[in-house]
């Protein structure tokens, strides 16, 4: 009897876990091309946000850059600073979105200025190499094959595209042979490594809030999306929803 009565309260605890289990949206963008492409423009992801309501937004925005970047908007209005300036999706949407909208924003990107530098230079090395024009010449067709399925999508830069299954597997044909041929010789900026590094800034924030029914926005570029989206699915205490969920759109 006391057992039965054990393995029912069990089975009562984790129903309230599930219950609980925190809502994750990872959102794709597309950095500067929201300036110039009227689909997926500032204005669209501005609108995504304020449907999509988050209580906790996961970026990718270095931490030792975040206080400087959130100084600089509180004390003139305008983020300057240079790393996360580079990124309208915070310049112009999530940081003044901050003002209007009730949500944590926690920066949770691996990418150093060093680690971006090296990564930049080691490309530059095996590109010009002439010993290394074959591998060089497998990553570019393989570019040109992702990008081909985009466009001939006829929805390049439709955002519930960018946030399909469909925009991961095109865009993950040239990540696979990027990560194949580059990722351990580019060390900390290789495909693999650099989401392994953005993803365990994320871990930390899931782990710190798990089932706390909280909705939880994920947002970076679209690329990484496919890579998030794998690891994510090992997790239990969270439900993953697409963008079409939770804009509750058919």
């Amino acid at each position: 009897m006391i057992r039965i009565t054990f393995l029912l309260l069990l089975i009562v605890f984790s129903s309230c876990d599930q219950d609980n289990r925190n809502e994750v949206l990872v959102l794709g963008t597309i950095h500067g091309k929201h300036l110039t492409e009227p689909t997926y423009s500032t204005e669209v992801l501005r609108g995504f946000i304020r449907k999509i309501d988050p209580d906790i937004i996961l970026a990718e925005i270095p931490p030792d850059r975040f206080q400087k970047a959130m100084q600089s908007y509180e004390e003139t209005g305008v983020v300057n600073e240079y790393r996360v300036a580079q990124f309208p999706e915070y310049v112009d949407v999530i940081i003044p979105l901050t003002k209007e909208m009730n949500f944590e924003l926690i920066p949770t990107s691996a990418w150093t200025e060093e680690i971006a530098n090296d990564r930049l230079s080691k490309m530059r090395t095996i590109r010009d190499d002439p010993n290394r024009a074959d591998e060089w010449q497998k990553y570019g067709m393989a570019r040109y094959s992702a990008d081909s399925i985009k466009e001939t999508s006829g929805r390049q830069y439709d955002p519930y595209w960018i946030n399909s299954s469909a925009y991961d597997n095109a865009g993950e044909i040239a990540l696979n042979v990027y990560n194949e041929l580059f990722n351990d010789e580019l060390g900390l900026g290789g495909w693999d490594n650099i989401n392994q590094a953005h993803y365990t800034n994320i871990e930390k924030a899931l782990d710190k809030y798990s089932n706390q029914d909280k909705r939880i926005l994920i947002t970076y570029g679209a690329g990484h999306k496919g890579w998030f989206l794998r690891a994510l699915k090992k997790r239990n205490d969270i439900k993953i929803i697409s963008l079409q969920e939770a804009l509750k759109k058919d």
